[in-house]
């Protein structure tokens, strides 16, 4: 039955809906915070292209019903199959969510993802992909992969990358909870408003009849609010941040966080510190080096990468933290995984051999490199700012 689970198709997990020139794809399972599966991201992949080639569709819509956009791919029901004995279903997974992703990025028609709530993993790497990316005073953004034994992937290495300073290291590797208008002031939306107007937002968009980007950027102008920034958000600390996350090694980030926790016990970092302590110690290590790299990395490369690491976490090439973590924080629910069950369990002990295994392309069938399709149309809309 569990097993059966992974491949259940909920009815209409994902809507198809809109007039002749705007397409909404809307994702609906609100139970499970819009959480992907597999059949969304083929329904999805599918709708896209047909909408890209169709003359007629002008721009495309993506949202969430319910209060998230998208938490993230349906982690547990991955983990169900692979710890049967069907891996290769988690490895299929995570190549059709990785195309989906590159498919956006590249796509030919403007695309406006109106992040209206929880945004994390598989439902970032989605909608920060888009032309426009929309978030509210209901958005709550977070990369947590460390906290279950994987590592900031989906687009990340090259999304975290290209923010200001190091802050994309320090969301990558904290796991932190930022809000909607933080993620407008260090780059990872463009637009901000309030949810209240979403509808008519909405309902002004769908009298576009052309592409041209300016014409849409002028509708969704008219709705924006300015946002209202926390004096004591996490953005609002880039100087220690940077201070702190621009270290080599990820032992050096730590014992910095705690020599700055001496003189001043700051709320962000004892959250920061307590996280990295707590997480899979060689995929903080991951996540680094992932992040570190994708800044002289263009999206496509930095995709191809994290596929073959996100391959080897699910085929247990190196070891087994990530099926551990997951039934610890989302099977077993007592979020307590077993600190000598992370392989190795301590940060000094993950050597940069155990790390290079993980980024190694093998040629064993079932480690296959990704073969993404030659696309044209990107624009890079994650410009860093300085």
């Amino acid at each position: 039955m569990a097993i059966r689970h992974c491949f259940d198709k909920d009815v209409d997990q994902v809507l198809f809906e809109g007039n002749s020139c705007v397409k909404k794809v809307i994702l609906n399972r609100p139970h499970k915070l819009n959480s992907l599966t597999y059949h969304m991201t083929c329904q999805m992949i599918k709708q896209l292209k047909a909408y890209e080639v169709d003359p007629k569709v002008k721009m495309v819509i993506l949202k969430g019903n319910g209060k998230a956009f998208c938490a993230g791919g349906d982690v547990l029901a991955s983990y169900t199959c692979m710890v049967a004995g069907h891996w290769s279903y988690g490895i299929n997974f995570y190549k059709k969510q990785i195309i989906m992703d590159y498919l956006v990025a590249t796509y030919g028609k403007p695309v406006v993802a109106i992040i209206d709530g929880i945004v994390m993993g598989g439902g970032a790497g989605l909608s920060l992909q888009g032309t426009f990316r929309i978030v509210t005073e209901n958005t709550v953004f977070a990369m947590p992969e460390t906290a279950i034994g994987h590592f900031t992937d989906v687009g990340s290495s090259y999304f975290l990358s290209r923010l200001p300073g190091f802050f994309g290291e320090y969301l990558g590797l904290t796991g932190t909870k930022i809000r909607g208008a933080e993620m407008v002031e260090c780059g990872l939306a463009n637009h901000f408003m309030l949810s209240k107007d979403v509808r008519l937002l909405e309902t002004a968009l769908d009298e576009v009849t052309s592409s041209d980007t300016k014409t849409i950027s002028e509708i969704i102008s008219k709705f924006m609010h300015k946002p209202n920034v926390k004096q004591h958000g996490a953005f609002s600390r880039l100087e220690i941040i940077n201070k702190c996350f621009s270290r080599t090694t990820v032992e050096e980030i730590l014992s910095s966080l705690e020599s700055e926790a001496e003189t001043r016990a700051e709320k962000w970092i004892l959250e920061a510190m307590d996280w990295m302590k707590s997480a899979c110690p060689a995929r903080l290590k991951i996540s680094l080096r992932s992040i570190r790299e994708g800044r002289t990395q263009g999206l496509e490369q930095c995709l191809i990468q994290e596929f073959t690491v996100g391959s080897h976490i699910a085929r247990r090439t190196v070891s087994d933290d990530f099926y551990e973590g997951t039934r610890a924080m989302l099977l077993d629910k007592d979020r307590n995984p077993k600190v000598h069950m992370w392989d190795p369990s301590k940060l000094e002990l993950v050597t940069d051999e155990i790390v290079d295994r993980y980024f190694s392309r093998a040629d064993e069938d079932y480690m296959e490199s990704l073969q993404l399709p030659t696309r044209s149309n990107f624009i890079d809309t994650m410009r860093p700012k300085l």
